[in-house]
């Protein structure tokens, strides 16, 4: 693995960065501890901050040699999720009900040990955006950065994500080239009737068995309306109903997500469940309220700058580690904002083999530190192979 060996003499800072990140997590558009940790950093290597894109975004400004006004944007996540850590190890969060399960931690610390290096060796002739992107989790601060100017401000020519990637082997990387993380849509309905007496159903429009029936219905749009070629996920994950053993009650409310990659698919997930639960509540003789609630965009790199990012990982770990072949992932991503604005790319950096309590979103997932040194060169070979001297 033909890591940069100046990075990889700093493993023990970079862990350093990432275990105090890990003990302070902090939700979407609260990253203020967070925020100052990256500028304070930043400002250290000698990079221009600016700050307050996206309410907490920072953003680092590094000028190569040279006159070129080429530039790019690499960007990190720094959010963290709202759950109660069960791990034990010395780095744990210090504040309850809040953790890193994600590893946003990492992909901070792997950016800012890029910053680091690049600011040093100034061996590329251009323009280095360092994006430090609040809000990933669900809030979209990739988009609040774009609707603050992001892209305004800092022109850049492409723009460049990655992320860690626990079930893939360490020390390989996938890299699609088009669409890697799926469309992400809520939808959220309340299904009304007459409640009453258990005792006496037949005096009561019961909202039960519409909302069963709902549920139950739902599950034949990806069977017999999508596309056997295509990919599409309709799951219910709320069903509240009911108060006591005898009561009746007079609505169920039905909530879930639909994940998709296509605008086709997509649309054609919206208008099927709206039309599954309009016309079995009327079936039933209930009323129906209904809301979709359009969330982050599919993730799709650019053919282009998705074969310059595998061909940077090659050089790094080798061709036989580059997956070029991996199949997408239903999970959802808000850097698809920044790839909708902009041409670039969004690679998973392998972190280990799956482990029921070392995925992402586990109470007791960690980030492997063992990456840091290679996700920070990924970070600095793009940006010296995009800007050459």
């Amino acid at each position: 693995m033909a890591v940069i060996n100046s990075i990889a003499d700093r493993q023990d800072e970079m862990l350093a960065w990432r275990h105090l990140l890990h003990q302070h997590p902090e939700l979407s558009y609260e990253e203020v501890w967070t925020s100052n940790f990256v500028a304070e950093k930043l400002a250290s290597f000698g990079l221009e901050v600016h700050r307050g894109m996206g309410k907490t975004g920072v953003v680092g400004i590094l000028h190569g040699t040279g006159i070129s006004s080429r530039a790019i944007g690499l960007r990190a996540d720094m959010d963290a999720l709202p759950m109660q850590e069960l791990n034990g190890f010395d780095h744990v969060s210090q504040t309850p009900g809040k953790m890193h399960a994600c590893g946003h931690d990492g992909h901070t610390t792997m950016l800012l040990g890029a910053a680091q290096y690049l600011a040093e060796t100034r061996n590329f002739d251009g323009i280095v955006y360092f994006i430090f992107q609040p809000a990933e989790e669900g809030g979209g601060g990739g988009e609040a950065m774009i609707k603050d100017g992001l892209f305004e401000k800092f022109d850049v020519e492409t723009v460049w994500g990655m992320h860690n990637w626990p079930g893939m082997d360490q020390g390989r990387a996938g890299v699609h080239s088009a669409a890697c993380m799926a469309a992400a849509d809520m939808f959220d309905m309340t299904v009304t009737g007459l409640g009453g007496h258990a005792a006496q159903p037949h005096l009561t429009v019961d909202p039960i068995p519409c909302g069963a029936a709902i549920v139950q219905s739902l599950q034949t749009i990806v069977a017999r309306r999508v596309s056997p070629v295509e990919s599409g996920v309709v799951t219910v994950t709320i069903f509240e109903a009911g108060s006591a053993y005898n009561i009746i009650p007079n609505s169920v409310r039905l909530a879930g997500t639909a994940r998709s990659f296509t605008p086709a698919t997509r649309q054609l997930l919206a208008d099927s469940i709206r039309d599954i639960a309009e016309q079995t509540a009327r079936t039933y003789n209930c009323s129906l309220e209904f809301e979709w609630i359009p969330g982050y965009p599919p993730t799709v790199n650019h053919a282009s700058e998705a074969g310059r990012a595998a061909e940077v990982m090659r050089s790094l770990i080798g061709p036989e580690n580059v997956d070029t072949d991996v199949s997408p992932s239903m999970g959802a991503e808000d850097f698809s904002y920044m790839l909708e604005e902009r041409p670039g790319a969004y690679i998973w950096l392998g972190s280990g083999p799956a482990s029921a309590d070392g995925m992402l979103h586990n109470a007791r997932f960690d980030f492997n530190d063992e990456v840091l040194a290679l996700g920070a060169s990924y970070w600095a070979r793009l940006a010296e192979s995009e800007l050459p001297k």
